[in-house]
């Protein structure tokens, strides 16, 4: 067993890896603690896994893991989390953005008082495009914080550094990744952060965008069932049934009242406007077929969310399917 283990998804980042495996093993080299590097490689479509069959002949303590396929950075990282084994994890990204230069800095707060479990990476001096990048970025990590009840200021940096004791505890689907803070605040786990430096992309492109919102927040009103909900699920489902039927009620009181007093037109109702509800019942229904199918679909994607774990878990199936694994026979 290591003391510290280092992951990394890697997807197409041919021309970076050399510069991160030198600047890595230089940085772990200094500390004086037993480390590993496990490069995983997510089913890339260039030469990166040559270049790590490269770096392994050239660098010790280097583990490869590759994908039969392309299955996301998620699945990457619960696969650096598997295969991995030292007592303190740290994750970045492949593309040289996160500094490995930041390491000792993780390490040093992760022990600092009584001790965190979780220390997060905050670019706070980002150096993306802002419309793109940035301004996503901003309003997912408010709505993150607030839902989750961890505030950070960047749950999007992958430089982080974890306790194995708490990450061993938290299994990832979907792009549940960038919430692992959160989730390792609900299983017991201290969250801090600090400001990380933060690199322009020399190599490659990017593979992030502002098309990913919409996963994120999916992703994130599963987290926050999680959270709040998951040994509880009555109360959220509950709650849901009950302000329908009440809305039911009611409408189904003003009809019913319309009917005993024998009235030829509509009720007078002033905050719904005169006639709507027998002349132009359309502006009743819309809003709550809508409503209503959208809460059925949101709460049926919860419970595949479940089953889907379930069916994991249970039977200790990953997201992924690793098809060969190397390691460097320079290793300790």
């Amino acid at each position: 067993m290591h003391d510290i283990s280092i992951a990394v998804a890697v997807y197409n980042e041919e021309e970076s890896l050399p510069f991160l495996c030198d600047k890595l093993h230089a940085v772990m080299s200094k500390l004086g603690k037993t480390y590993e590097i496990v490069l995983v490689d997510d089913g890339s479509t260039d030469t990166s896994w040559d270049v790590m069959n490269d770096m392994a002949e050239k660098y010790p303590n280097l583990k490869l893991v590759r994908f039969r396929r392309n299955y996301g950075q998620t699945a990457a990282m619960s696969a650096g989390i598997n295969e991995s084994d030292g007592a303190i994890l740290i994750t970045l990204d492949a593309d040289l953005q996160n500094d490995p230069a930041d390491i000792p800095a993780l390490l040093e707060k992760l022990d600092e008082g009584e001790g965190y479990d979780v220390v997060s990476g905050w670019r706070k001096d980002r150096q993306d495009t802002f419309i793109n990048r940035k301004l996503p970025s901003m309003i997912a990590n408010r709505l993150i914080g607030h839902l989750t009840g961890v505030k950070l200021h960047d749950y999007g940096c992958s430089l982080k550094a974890y306790r194995r004791e708490i990450i061993s505890n938290v299994r990832l689907y979907g792009e549940m990744h960038r919430f692992i803070p959160a989730l390792c605040r609900w299983a017991g786990g201290t969250v801090t952060e600090i400001p990380v430096s933060h690199h322009a992309r020399k190599y490659g492109k990017s593979k992030y965008g502002i098309s990913r919102t919409l996963r994120v927040v999916l992703d994130l009103m599963t987290v926050k069932f999680l959270l709040s909900y998951s040994t509880r699920p009555i109360q959220v489902f509950g709650k849901i049934g009950v302000h329908f039927g009440a809305w039911a009620g009611l409408i189904l009181g003003i009809v019913g009242l319309e009917a005993m007093l024998g009235a030829t037109g509509a009720i007078n109702v002033p905050w719904w406007g005169e006639e709507l509800l027998i002349k132009r019942p359309f502006w009743i229904m819309t809003p709550l077929m809508f409503l209503g199918f959208s809460i059925q679909f949101i709460v049926l994607g919860l419970l595949a969310e479940l089953t889907t774990r379930t069916y994991h878990e249970s039977q200790d199936k990953q997201i992924y399917n690793i098809k060969t694994i190397v390691t460097s026979p320079k290793s300790e």
